[in-house]
C-alpha cells in the first residue's frame, strides 16, 4: 500500500532515503517494470522488453526481471541484497518518489512514507540544514521528470506499432535443467518479419517520428530471454 504525501522541507526535513537495492527494500515484489521508448537503448542491454495489453485496448512496454509473478532474477546474494545489472529502468530508480500534478497542471514531487527505503537514520538526506534540496533529491527530481516525459511519449510509439500491425502475441515455454516447466504468456512482442517487410515510406515515417530505433531496440532485447532462463536455472540450483 502506497502512502504518498507531498514532499516539503518542513515536515520532511529529517527524512533520508536508502538508494541501495535488494529484497529488503521491496525489489523482490515484481517480475517487471514499465519502461518507455526513450530508455530502450539502455534497458535492452539487460532486460527483455515486451508489451502488456492495457484495459483500454492499448499496450504498455515493460522490462522483464523474471519469468514468474513476484520473481526478480536480478537480485543476487544470500539475502537478495544486490541488483545484478548496471542499468535500472527509471520507474524502478525513482522509488520511493512519485510525481503528481497541482490544480493548475504543475508537477509536484511526492514520497511514499511507507516505503522501506524511507527513514531518518540511514540513507541520503533530502534537504540541507537550511531547507535547500540536496544533490540526491535534485537527481531524483530529474529522474521523475525524465520518466514523466518518457511515459507521455509512449502513446505515439504504441500508436505507430498498432497502425502498422507490428505487435503480435508472444508465449514462451521453458523446460528448466531440473526438469520443471513454466510458460510465460499473455504478452506481445514486435513482429520482426512484419517490421522488416514494411515499405520504404512506412520505414521512413517511423524513422522520422523516432520510432524505428526503439522498435529495433525492443527486438534486440529479446536475446535477454535466454539470459533470464540461465538465471532461473542457477536460482533453482541454489547458485543465486
Amino acid at each position: 500500500m502506497v502512502n504518498a504525501v507531498l514532499l516539503n522541507n518542513i515536515d520532511h526535513r529529517d527524512l533520508r532515503v536508502d538508494p541501495r537495492r535488494g529484497a529488503r527494500f521491496g525489489d523482490d515484489r515484481g517480475m517487471s517494470s514499465v519502461t518507455f521508448p526513450a530508455e530502450f537503448r539502455n534497458v535492452q542491454a539487460h532486460y527483455p522488453i515486451v508489451f502488456r495489453a492495457t484495459g483500454d485496448g492499448g499496450f504498455q512496454p515493460i522490462a522483464l526481471f523474471g519469468l514468474r509473478e513476484g520473481e526478480n532474477l536480478f537480485l543476487t546474494g544470500d539475502d537478495g541484497g544486490h541488483w545484478d545489472a548496471t542499468c535500472l529502468p527509471l520507474a524502478v530508480e525513482r522509488e520511493p518518489f512519485l510525481i503528481g500534478t497541482s490544480g493548475d497542471g504543475g508537477l509536484l514531487m511526492h514520497i511514499d512514507l511507507d516505503s522501506p527505503r524511507v527513514g531518518t537514520t540511514t540513507g541520503e538526506p533530502l534537504f540541507r540544514e537550511h531547507g535547500g534540496t540536496t544533490d540526491f533529491l535534485d537527481r531524483m527530481n530529474s529522474v521523475l521528470l525524465a520518466l514523466y516525459e518518457g511515459m507521455r511519449g509512449t502513446a505515439a510509439f504504441i500508436g505507430a506499432l498498432v497502425r502498422h500491425e507490428l505487435l503480435e502475441p508472444f508465449a514462451l515455454d521453458v523446460r528448466l535443467d531440473d526438469g520443471s516447466q513454466l510458460r510465460l504468456a499473455g504478452l506481445h512482442t514486435i513482429a520482426e518479419e512484419r517490421l522488416r517487410a514494411l515499405d520504404g515510406d512506412a520505414l521512413a515515417q517511423l524513422s522520422r517520428d523516432g520510432h524505428l530505433e526503439a522498435a529495433y531496440m525492443a527486438v534486440a532485447s529479446l536475446s535477454n530471454l535466454r539470459i533470464l532462463i540461465e538465471r532461473m536455472n542457477r536460482a533453482h540450483a541454489g547458485g543465486r
